[in-house]
């Protein structure tokens, strides 16, 4: 098939196991009412990103050693988790407004980082920008396996807790009255939707991560009611469209594959909104519920 070379199977395998990790953890954040904080997480990476990059030169490093920009982008990502529960609590305010308080507040300080690497005299942001708007044509084996170890953490996390997971997201108070620490819980469905942001990074940015974590996810609400099922549906949606977004991409040399993985997604949810066997509009203009 035209375009399938090594690089772009290379990165269509990345591309669908984010999909995968994506549809799972973006199932969990989106019956637990919390479809925003993948948006926050992926924005607060920002200026972690910036951090590594400036002590990376401090320290006499390049400022290019992707190990050392994955660690700030996790460290920026826990500290806006950290920062939403802090404003909560302090400021008694909604957990969406905390959400879009530290999502404005890192992703500005972030862009004024960016800003001030750009004026230093080592010149350029050595490609910091591509975390940003996502650039997966430059992905490669390693990224392969960084995706996969995601992935898989995604998949044992969700099949040794879904009895806990389950009543997580149905029945918080009743997990809680059996015994279950359902902060605990919280926090590690918050640790695994950080993993899905970092690895998803390169792929799609940290602008469009969201909607690798939402758009399969919801996707999948419309198709069950089942838990199970829906997990199932939803991570293999997002795989599908990493898949689909890396062939279409490789069509045309100037389509960018995160944008097209992010296209392919809202396609398929178009097309199960209309055609959903209980909640599409077709089914539902049939029993007069339009």
């Amino acid at each position: 098939m035209i375009g399938l070379d090594y690089n772009t199977l290379v990165v269509a395998g990345a591309s669908a196991l984010l999909g995968t990790a994506g549809g799972l953890a973006g199932t969990l954040m989106l019956l637990r009412k919390r479809a925003l904080m993948g948006d926050a997480l992926g924005h607060a990476t920002l200026p972690g990103i910036a951090v590594a990059y400036l002590a990376s030169l401090a320290l006499g490093g390049s400022g290019k050693e992707v190990w050392a920009l994955m660690l700030g982008a996790g460290a920026g990502g826990l500290a806006g988790v950290v920062g939403v529960a802090a404003i909560r609590r302090i400021a008694r305010v909604s957990e969406d407004t905390a959400m879009a308080i530290v999502l404005g507040s890192f992703f500005g300080l972030g862009a004024a980082l960016l800003t001030v690497i750009q004026a230093s005299p080592q010149g350029n942001q050595a490609g910091l920008s591509t975390f940003v708007t996502g650039h997966a044509a430059s992905m490669v084996r390693s990224d392969l396996d960084l995706a996969m170890a995601v992935a898989l953490v995604c998949i044992l996390v969700v099949l040794a807790l879904s009895k806990e997971l389950r009543l997580l997201c149905f029945d918080e108070p009743f997990a809680k009255a059996i015994g279950r620490s359902t902060k605990c819980l919280d926090a590690l469905v918050l640790l695994v939707v950080t993993g899905v942001v970092i690895a998803g990074l390169q792929a799609v940015g940290l602008i469009l991560i969201l909607a690798l974590l939402v758009i399969p996810a919801a996707t999948a609400r419309l198709l069950t009611d089942r838990f199970g099922a829906m997990l199932v549906i939803a991570a293999a949606l997002g795989a599908a469209s990493g898949i689909g977004g890396t062939i279409a991409s490789s069509l045309g040399p100037s389509l960018p594959t995160g944008p097209c993985i992010v296209v392919v997604a809202a396609a398929i949810f178009a097309a199960a909104l209309l055609v959903a066997p209980r909640n599409g509009l077709i089914a539902r203009a049939a029993g007069g519920r339009l």
